[in-house]
């Protein structure tokens, strides 16, 4: 994967459905997980985008897309939120390189 970006997640009961519903936002992505048993890397080429919505259906009707800012420990890309979505893109840097931040 050349330019990877997505959230990076503490290991906890949700992130099978976190997973689940980034998979459902992003159908034409491929998501590659990396389990490194305390926390969880998930990645997509050069943009993720993951909804309060969709979250909602695969977690619980009341979830706030603020919540899911606790489970996640880092990422890679810039992250750009809104009241109900959270997007990871692909940073370029000022010689045109791809870089991650995060």
């Amino acid at each position: 994967m050349r330019n990877p970006v997505g959230p990076i997640l503490r290991m906890s009961d949700e992130v099978e459905s976190v997973i689940a519903a980034l998979e459902e936002d992003n159908p034409n992505t491929e998501i590659e997980v990396i389990d490194r048993g305390s926390y969880v890397r998930v990645r997509g080429e050069d943009e993720l985008r993951l909804t309060q919505e969709t979250l909602r259906r695969h977690l619980h009707a009341d979830y706030e897309i603020r919540s899911f800012q606790t489970m996640m420990s880092s990422f890679n890309g810039r992250v750009i939120t809104s009241s109900d979505s959270i997007t990871w893109k692909t940073v370029a840097s000022r010689n045109n390189h791809k870089e991650t931040v995060g």
